[in-house]
């Protein structure tokens, strides 16, 4: 599933009621960290353009509105979600500027990838090289 995060209820709605009107099964949740919507990783490359774009439009206005209610330095903040071994999803603080620089070469889901890759060797070290393995 791809999901995609919101601070504020309004874009989030906003975000569910364009999933809908283009089709797709929408999940949705809210927890400490957000407003969490889901969609199915299984969609051709002109329906993911649509919903990136839509995303960053209502990430802009998510900003503004988050900003509005907390203050600007509130906004100026980035994380990354690691999934432990034993399930826990932990949030790791990232410098926005080098998440925003990283986000410009690779998708939230390599990103992800990548992230769950260190988290596992450093949870399950294995000593020998790689070429080793």
């Amino acid at each position: 599933m791809l999901e995609y995060i919101f601070f504020d209820e309004r874009p989030w709605q906003e975000f569910i009621d364009y999933l809908r009107q283009l089709g797709l099964e929408v999940k949705s949740a809210v927890d400490e960290d957000g407003w969490l919507v889901y969609v199915s990783e299984e969609l051709d490359d002109d329906m993911d353009a649509k919903i990136e774009a839509r995303y960053d439009l209502l990430l802009q206005e998510n900003e503004s509105l988050v900003a509005e209610r907390e203050g600007e330095e509130h906004v100026h903040t980035a994380g990354i979600n690691v999934t432990l071994m034993d399930g826990r999803v932990v949030q790791a603080v990232i410098d926005p500027k080098l998440m925003n620089r990283l986000l410009e070469v690779v998708s939230t889901d390599e990103l992800g990838e990548f992230v769950n890759a260190i988290a596992q060797a450093v949870e399950n070290g294995d000593e020998r090289t790689l070429c080793q393995r």
